[in-house]
């Protein structure tokens, strides 16, 4: 019989997505798993006020060659859709979720892209911390989110809902540099939104925590560009 033959390239290509799916399962068998097992290593004081407890904490740094002060004007400033890396991870989340994309706007910049979709802030540290927050059922195509009153935030518990409150602040490390942080907690009302979210959480939160590190990566370009060049 004839023998049947792959070329290399397929077949370090063929290799290379029988690995990458292996990996993808694995993750998302230790992160549902691990759910809610994990506990933030360092605490924000800010945002234990309106979030103490929660079944996810994720926190993320990156160090600006800029002044603290110009780097968080500079990070609410940022806006999402200038990376491409953003706009081709939410594209995917469309495409997996069958979500509609949603119509071309003007660049707002960071803290204001966020409020006109329905993030509110919970506290605000001017020229060095915001903690925003919004509940909302982010398994849905095209999920909405609810602002919620800062003083009704922690008690809120309308049932099949996720709350999420997350922080952006900036330190100073010295006369020219900073370090940026964001953590972003999460917190489910109902068994059935914990179920949901879980299963959520763990096959599409490799995609949120690329936003993350890709919004961070942008801010740091920006920042340090606009102290270099003014």
């Amino acid at each position: 019989m004839p023998q049947l033959r792959v070329n290399t390239p397929k077949r370090l290509f063929l290799f290379g997505l029988i690995a990458s799916a292996a990996v993808y399962v694995g993750y998302v068998g230790t992160t549902w798993l691990s759910y809610a097992k994990r506990k933030a290593k360092d605490r924000d004081p800010l945002l234990d006020t309106y979030m103490p407890d929660f079944e996810v904490a994720e926190r993320h740094t990156i160090h600006i060659k800029a002044p603290a002060l110009l780097a968080f004007s500079t990070a609410l400033k940022t806006n999402m859709e200038g990376s491409a890396i953003i706009r081709a991870l939410f594209r995917s989340r469309e495409f997996i979720l069958g979500g509609n994309a949603p119509p071309p706007s003007p660049p707002k910049g960071l803290l204001k892209q966020l409020t006109s979709i329905g993030w509110g802030m919970l506290a605000e540290i001017p020229g060095q911390e915001i903690v925003m927050g919004s509940a909302t059922q982010p398994w849905e195509a095209n999920p909405v989110f609810r602002p919620i009153p800062p003083r009704e935030f922690e008690a809120f518990n309308e049932p099949n809902y996720v709350k999420i409150a997350w922080t952006l602040s900036v330190e100073s490390t010295g006369p020219s540099t900073s370090k940026a942080i964001t953590e972003t907690r999460v917190q489910t009302t109902s068994p059935e939104a914990r179920e949901r979210f879980r299963i959520y959480w763990a096959c599409l939160s490799p995609g949120i925590l690329l936003i993350r590190r890709a919004l961070f990566r942008q801010i740091k370009k920006e920042a340090e560009l606009s102290f270099t060049h003014p």
